[in-house]
């Protein structure tokens, strides 16, 4: 049977340190801020603003509310992100996604200023990336890359398959793993013989929101598996990971809930943390 990554674990330990910068960037006299912009009334994007406000509360980062109705015009949320981007008490700056149907997002996420993006989506943050320079980065690969650090799982060398491509988690999931010296493989759901790809992989990361796409098959005996997936169903939250039939079979899996969610939370506040670190 697999080891458990156990994200809840990871990322008490992110925040933890997350707090410790907070705590030292308050000797220098800077309180960091959070400016958290919720447009519409998306249940699911309310739940997830409140676990991040009660993460930024725990290792004593401020929250700023910018709970907007779901009319606003493309113009009123471009404000209010001009607005944050020059309050030198705001440190981060993260617009739930996804945005209501009129607004663009793109627009949005390039108006961030690339220092307060704590999400890591902007386009030069991404860019930096490709780069391999320093960079806020994305919140859910970078912490994937925390749990597998954790673990003592070096990726070096290793034949890597991302089964996913977004630019949230997919493509910098791919990027960070290859800067870490795996060779990796980006699959997604048009793949030619997806098992057959899966199963070349020694580390598995599985990021396109269907529930138990990936099943048994397409895992090699041993190999490590990173659910990204986070899908609500009729009997639950669910990954992308056929936990009860991949278990068996893996050495390392993280499990839904408990996993790689955590973690995604934690690093937004470390991201916040290091971004008020190095704002003066």
């Amino acid at each position: 049977m697999a080891q458990i990554i156990d994200g809840n674990l990871v990322a008490k330990i992110t925040r933890q340190y997350a707090a410790d910068l907070v705590a030292q960037a308050e000797l220098r006299g800077i309180s960091p801020g959070l400016a958290v912009v919720l447009v519409g009334e998306d249940p699911a994007s309310q739940s997830y603003v409140r676990m991040k406000e009660r993460d930024c509360a725990e290792v004593g980062i401020k929250s700023f509310d910018y709970r907007r109705p779901a009319e606003i015009s493309q113009a009123g949320l471009n404000g209010i992100i001009d607005e944050c981007n020059s309050d030198s008490g705001i440190h981060g700056i993260l617009v739930q996604m996804p945005l209501p149907d009129g607004l663009d997002a793109e627009e949005a996420i390039a108006r961030i200023s690339p220092k307060k993006d704590v999400d890591g989506f902007h386009p030069l943050n991404l860019g930096r990336l490709v780069r391999g320079l320093p960079a806020l980065r994305a919140c859910t690969p970078w912490g994937v890359m925390a749990m597998l650090d954790h673990y003592g799982i070096d990726p070096a060398g290793k034949r890597a398959v991302v089964v996913g491509r977004s630019t949230i988690v997919g493509k910098p999931m791919a990027l960070m793993l290859l800067e870490r010296h795996a060779t990796v493989t980006v699959a997604h759901s048009r793949t030619q013989d997806l098992q057959a790809v899966c199963r070349e992989a020694d580390i598995l990361v599985a990021a396109v929101g269907r529930p138990h796409m990936i099943t048994a098959d397409h895992v090699k005996p041993g190999a490590v598996v990173i659910d990204v997936g986070i899908n609500r169903t009729d009997s639950g939250l669910v990954g992308d990971v056929e936990f009860a039939t991949v278990e068996p079979v893996a050495s390392w899996i993280t499990p839904v809930p408990g996993g790689v969610g955590p973690m995604t939370r934690a690093m937004l506040v470390l991201n916040t943390a290091q971004a008020a670190s190095v704002s003066d």
